[in-house]
């Protein structure tokens, strides 16, 4: 862990987000906080640590006015959280107002001529994890549950702000530890009795350690995606049904339907949750060839985007109208996404005597030899059929069949610590097998434990941690 600079200034910041609401938090920390509130407002009672005290916000700076009452704009709940038992380890202060903005500014600006200083964003937990109230682990994981979209994102940033990742690494962390310290006994202690590890030992422990990191990395698989969420196109011709099967996933009207094909001339999206995770759709206009003389330019603007759209997604949909045989069009864009995620929906199923007819489509589609692995549904944007049946799909591609766990990597920045340290183990393994010295093995596994150290912020550079934290906001 760093060791923390002495922190001799205090930061202040509204803490709550732009804008007017019910309830208003401007926020102190450091070693004046206390002595800088009772300077804001009009106390009722002295501090006291982690008591909740009635005060009044004076538009006045002089709270000893004899005409306090009368300048009186606000109630505020001033709480103390004395060092070292607060969020920061600091002094720490939060004064809540009601969310008028004018009350929030006219406390901050106050604050600030009397002696603090504008926090920069992400301070307030910066601080918080240099003083080793937090590993970088936990950090982060405050900022992802400020930008949960969804209760699964907020129960995984919960279980991490909980150490359950920093838990997961400890024991893997503790056994490098003590192989290190074996190794380094045998070099420095050879002449007092102190064996030398054998090969075969040295073997064994490196082994050990690589199954839980490896399983570690393979949670980034889920991780990712219950974090950032994925991209899902929904393509097909004109008229097959996309913007029906469209709203009828956001389960409102969000995309204009009509009888008429191509309706839809641009991208149209909506972020909704499937099992937890967030998946941004997106609608495009109808891919269909033709003549450039029978395509109005909007249409041909529309299909380029679709195009796009389709390239870039890492999921798509196609959508296939259950009345109509396949044309070249969707012979082509079916053979695209062979290899890629994708799910077939053979929609307007509902007007099918039976979808297994044989002049059915789905049954023509299963003749088709490359495109056997592609799962083909049978939906139905109007009566709601094979609805549920597509999210699920739609999730069990997602996430990959990867099951939730505790303690999951997040980020890239976590999965590429994981990833060298075990490559750092590997090249141990390698050097005790090909009959290096101790000297040079123990420079691998210091390696993969500076790795491990990075992932929790104890061997984390400078400019990392402050990228880290840049992208918190103002007052968290």
């Amino acid at each position: 862990m760093p060791a923390p600079d002495p922190v001799t200034d205090t930061i202040a910041a509204i803490s709550t987000p732009p804008g007017r609401g019910g309830i208003g938090i401007v926020r102190l920390s450091g070693p004046q906080a206390a002595s800088i509130a009772v300077q804001l407002v009009q106390l009722i009672q002295p501090l006291e640590h982690a008591r909740a005290r009635l005060a009044w916000v004076l538009d006045s700076a002089n709270l000893d006015s004899s005409d306090a009452e009368a300048a009186r704009i606000d109630e505020a709940l001033v709480t103390y959280f004395a060092a070292p038992r607060s969020y920061t380890s600091e002094d720490l202060i939060e004064i809540a107002t009601h969310g008028s903005p004018v009350v929030l500014e006219l406390l901050l600006r106050r604050a600030l001529e009397l002696g603090a200083r504008l926090a920069d964003p992400g301070e307030f937990t910066q601080r918080a994890f240099l003083s080793g109230r937090l590993d970088l682990t936990q950090a982060e994981a405050v900022r992802d549950l400020i930008d949960a979209q969804t209760l699964t994102q907020a129960r995984q940033a919960a279980s991490q702000m909980g150490g359950a990742l920093s838990n997961r690494v400890a024991p893997v962390k503790q056994n490098l530890v003590d192989l290190i310290a074996l190794l380094e006994a045998g070099i420095d202690f050879g002449e007092d009795d102190v064996d030398v590890t054998p090969q075969q030992e040295i073997a064994r422990r490196i082994a050990e350690l690589t199954p839980p990191l490896a399983a570690l990395e393979a949670s980034f698989a889920r991780g990712r995606i219950v974090h950032d969420g994925l991209t899902l196109a929904i393509v097909g011709r004109p008229n097959a049904g996309k913007s029906s099967l469209f709203n009828r996933l956001v389960e409102r009207d969000r995309a204009i339907v009509t009888a008429a094909p191509g309706t839809t001339r641009d991208l149209v999206t909506e972020r909704i949750s499937i099992g937890g995770i967030p998946i941004e759709l997106v609608d495009t206009a109808g891919l269909r060839e033709g003549p450039r003389t029978s395509i109005d330019e909007a249409e041909q603007l529309g299909i380029h985007r679709s195009r796009e759209a389709l390239a870039d997604a890492a999921l798509v949909l196609i959508v296939l109208d259950a009345t109509q045989l396949l044309n070249d069009e969707e012979h082509r864009l079916l053979a695209a996404v062979a290899g890629r995620p994708a799910i077939v929906a053979v929609n307007k199923s509902d007007l099918l005597e039976s979808p297994r007819s044989e002049n059915g489509l789905l049954t023509a589609y299963a003749k088709e030899p490359a495109l056997t692995e592609i799962a083909a549904l049978p939906t139905s944007a109007l009566t709601g059929e094979g609805i549920a049946a597509l999210r699920e799909k739609i999730l069990a591609l997602a996430t990959g069949g990867a099951a939730a766990e505790p303690g999951m990597l997040t980020n890239l920045r976590q999965q590429q610590a994981v990833i060298t340290t075990l490559a750092a183990l590997a090249d141990a393994a390698q050097a005790n097998t090909a009959g290096i010295p101790h000297e040079m093995i123990l420079l691998d596994l210091y390696r993969a434990l500076w790795a491990l150290d990075s992932l929790t912020g104890q061997t984390t550079p400078d400019d990392i941690l402050n990228l880290i934290f840049s992208t918190f906001c103002i007052g968290k």
